[in-house]
This record gives C-alpha cells, sequence and structure tokens, in this order.
C-alpha cells in the first residue's frame, strides 16, 4: 500500500490579539527593499481601520483589495498575478491573504502561480503544480472552510470547479486570532460554520476513513455541537472553538476526503454562483439517503439558529443546465468513491444526480 506525505502549515500562532504580532512575523522573511509583501484582503475591511492600521507597510509593499462576492475563479488568480508582476519590481517576498476561504484560496493560489507558467486552469487537479511557491501567510476573518489548513485551493474554471491540489498549496504560516471573527453576520457564520461540520459528517462516513482522518473529525464535530446545540460557551469562548473546528475540519479531510455534498455543492457553485457554505446547506439539507444522522442534527441546528435556506433554485433551470450541473459534480470521482465505495457508479446515475438537484 502506498502512503500519502502530505506536508503541513510549518508555523502557526494562535491566541486572541495575535494579529497584532504580523509585523514580527514577517520582517525576517523580506527578501530585500525592492520584493515587497503583497496583502490580498477582503474589500469588507476596506473602511476597517482597526485592521489595516495594525499593518506597517515598508519599501514598496501593497495592499490589495478583494471582493469575496463570489466564489474565486481561476481568470481572477491570472489577473491578481499579472498585476503583481507588473507593480512590483521584483517578485514578492510573499503573499499574505486575510479574509474567509475566498481571500484564502486566492492568496494560496497566487502564490503558486507566481512561481508557475501558464494560466491557473491548467493547475486545478491533484499534484499538477511544478514549482514551490512562493512564501504564503494565511489569516482567516471567519471559521469554519479549513482553507487555513488544506493543501487545495478551490477554484471555479472555465471547464469546472475543482482545487488545486498541491503540496505547495498549504500555507507557510498561519495566524489564528478569533478576534478578527468578531462581527461576522450570523448567516454568514453559520454557512461557514456548517461547511465545517458537512465536511467532518463525509470524513467520518466515508470509505476513506481512517484513524488521522476520524482523531481530528470527531473533535471537529464536537466542537461544532457545543457552538451550534448547547448554550454553555461565551461569545469569545464559541469564536476559539470555531477557530479550531475549521483548523481540525481541515486537517480531518487532508487523509481523507469530502463526499455528497461537496460533489453536489460544486455543480450549483459552478453553474449558478452559489457560494460554497451556503450551497453546502442547500444540498445537505436533502441528502438524509447518505447521511442521516447528520442531516438530521444539521437541521437541528438550522432551527435552533432561525437560518431559512434558499428554495427552488433548481425550479427552472433547463434541461442543459441539468446537464452541466451533473458533468461537474460527477468529474469528482474521489469525493464519490469516499462516500459511495469504488462502486459508486451504479448507484450515482445521471438520472439520480438530476433527482437531487431537482429537491433543491
Amino acid at each position: 500500500m502506498s502512503y500519502k506525505n502530505f506536508p503541513m502549515v510549518s508555523n502557526v500562532i494562535f491566541g486572541r490579539g495575535s494579529f497584532g504580532q504580523i509585523n514580527d512575523v514577517l520582517a525576517p522573511k523580506r527578501l530585500s527593499s525592492k520584493a515587497p509583501f503583497i496583502f490580498l484582503i477582503d474589500d469588507v475591511f476596506k473602511s476597517n481601520s482597526w485592521l489595516t492600521s495594525r499593518i506597517s507597510l515598508a519599501y514598496d509593499d501593497k495592499i490589495i483589495y478583494v471582493s469575496s462576492a463570489e466564489e474565486p475563479k481561476t481568470s481572477q488568480v491570472d489577473k491578481l498575478v499579472e498585476d503583481i508582476i507588473l507593480m512590483t519590481k521584483e517578485k514578492p517576498s510573499g503573499i499574505i491573504g486575510i479574509g474567509g476561504g475566498t481571500l484564502l484560496d486566492l492568496a494560496k493560489a497566487v502564490a503558486i502561480m507566481l512561481t508557475n507558467e501558464g494560466p491557473a486552469k491548467d493547475y486545478q487537479g491533484w499534484d499538477l503544480v511544478k514549482n514551490p511557491a512562493i512564501y504564503h501567510v494565511g489569516i482567516p476573518t471567519i471559521s469554519g472552510t479549513g482553507a487555513e489548513v488544506s493543501r487545495t485551493t478551490v477554484l471555479t474554471g472555465p471547464e469546472r470547479k475543482l482545487g488545486i491540489n498541491s503540496d505547495y498549496t498549504p500555507f507557510d504560516q498561519v495566524i489564528l486570532d478569533s478576534e478578527l471573527t468578531k462581527g461576522v453576520p450570523t448567516d454568514q457564520w453559520f454557512y461557514t460554520g456548517m461547511d465545517c461540520y458537512i465536511h467532518c459528517v463525509e470524513s467520518l462516513t466515508g470509505t476513506y476513513l481512517n484513524k488521522f482522518s476520524e482523531t481530528f473529525g470527531d473533535m471537529a464535530i464536537e466542537l461544532c455541537r457545543d457552538i451550534y446545540l448547547s448554550d454553555k460557551l461565551s461569545e469569545e469562548e464559541a469564536q476559539e472553538s470555531l477557530m479550531m473546528a475549521s483548523w481540525h475540519g481541515g486537517m480531518s479531510i487532508v487523509y481523507s476526503q469530502v463526499g455528497v455534498a461537496h460533489a453536489l455543492s460544486y455543480g450549483l457553485s459552478y453553474l449558478l454562483g452559489t457560494k460554497h457554505g451556503i450551497g453546502n446547506c442547500i444540498v445537505f439539507d436533502h441528502l438524509e439517503e447518505f447521511y442521516p444522522d447528520g442531516v438530521k442534527e444539521f437541521k437541528e441546528m438550522k432551527a435552533r439558529h432561525g437560518i431559512e435556506l434558499p428554495k427552488g433554485i433548481c425550479a427552472d433551470l433547463t434541461e442543459e443546465q441539468f446537464n452541466i450541473m451533473i458533468d461537474v459534480a460527477l468529474s469528482l470521482e474521489p469525493l464519490w468513491e469516499n462516500a459511495l465505495g469504488k462502486n459508486w457508479k451504479k448507484v450515482m446515475t445521471r438520472e439520480k444526480v438530476k433527482s437531487l438537484y431537482q429537491k433543491m
């Protein structure tokens, strides 16, 4: 049997207020006065001096504000890389992503594409990256996606939604400061937290499960239950717990895989532009057949927090549009094999996938 030798994030700072150490962390990593640090920051922080004032820009360092209104695209990565090359005299000292999963995925992808030729779409898949990425730092401001710890950067390309899965993808440095997650709207807090919960359910019930994945998944799912089904945590404790649930949840799929919900959600995202967290929730709500216990608990969490999911998003789709979503979903073979085993194609026919989408 061949065992995967996966890299992990090599340096992590955890603690409330730890973002204040950002300048000390970056200083020794500067390559020269002409090699700037490029900060990719969610544009919701554009007017938030509380965050940006703590970043000391020097030499040619730049902040680029990026909208997270849409899922990250390969074309967006290519444009950012082009802009950075044009604005810098030398290759940057590093890329720092500050925001949710969208910004973290963009930061990872840009760091890779600054050292690898061609368009980002050519690297969607498993282990296609040839050259190490430049130094890159992830600082999440919302918890749940696991993007801060994973070896993938999920991108929507011209033909599919698929990650750049590579040993060069993980961040060199992560700063986990739960103070940065305060003020996240309730629905967004729920959707990203459920991304963590759902991929743990998929990992823990999948055929790829092993003790490594199970240990992290069990911890993450217990933390999610504490946060979303009990009143025992203070607001600050809940923020810290969700940050660690996200980390452990991301670790649980490093050595396993996600499943049915993510595969179907990728189809929604590719065709309709549905954001990843809410897409997972919309899909998971209809997957009792595959994850009966998880879906039951998810519905309890949804009711407890007064979350109303969109309905009928596939009601007016044409046959051609259904086929596009079905193609995207079924192309994610490792996810289906994890969920349903090696004979998954006998279970998950095109008709079956369409019938699931028709419920949404």
